[in-house]
């Protein structure tokens, strides 16, 4: 079964074994949708979810004061491939479009990989491994990204000059 992780345990929270954790995902009420999570490799059922300020705060089974909520600092927290939502139409998970072949729609040459996802606002930006070497920051809108094939391994991208030149 395999394991995503979904944020990270930053803090103990008040007296009572809440737990503070740094979303990764881009929707922190995710965690209102969840019956458990996963900290390392122990699953906890979640009892209560709230929010302070961008944090989400937990307050996890068994974890019933603040030295048991201190001991979980610093750990990773998972869900499984189970409770992932489905997405809408042409969403995509970060995970599976990082390594998809970026292929010139025109010329039908691969020019890299994706290496990362930037999300710095209301568009994504393809983080490119050119096969020349080098990067290349493709901007994810119609005009430049044509196709994107999970199943088949590739995204179709249409450049504009200059946009993955070394």
């Amino acid at each position: 079964m395999e394991k995503i992780k979904i944020g990270r345990i930053v803090n103990a929270v008040a007296l009572r074994g809440e737990v503070k954790v740094y979303n990764y995902s881009g929707y922190r009420e995710r965690y209102e949708e969840l019956d458990r999570i996963i900290v390392d490799d122990t699953p906890y059922e979640i009892e209560k979810v709230r929010y302070q300020q961008h944090m989400v705060i937990l307050k996890l089974a068994g974890v019933d004061d603040r030295n048991a909520a201190e001991a979980m600092k610093n750990k990773d927290v998972f869900i499984t491939e189970e409770d992932l939502v489905e997405l809408p139409e042409d969403t995509f998970y970060i995970r599976d479009l990082i390594g998809l072949s970026v292929i010139n729609e025109e010329t039908g040459e691969t020019v890299g990989t994706i290496r990362d996802v930037l999300q710095p606002s209301s568009q994504d930006i393809y983080v490119v491994k050119l096969a020349a070497g080098g990067e290349a920051m493709i901007p994810a809108v119609s005009e430049f990204v044509k196709e994107v094939s999970i199943e088949g391994g590739f995204v179709r991208i249409r450049p504009i000059e200059g946009m993955i030149e070394n």
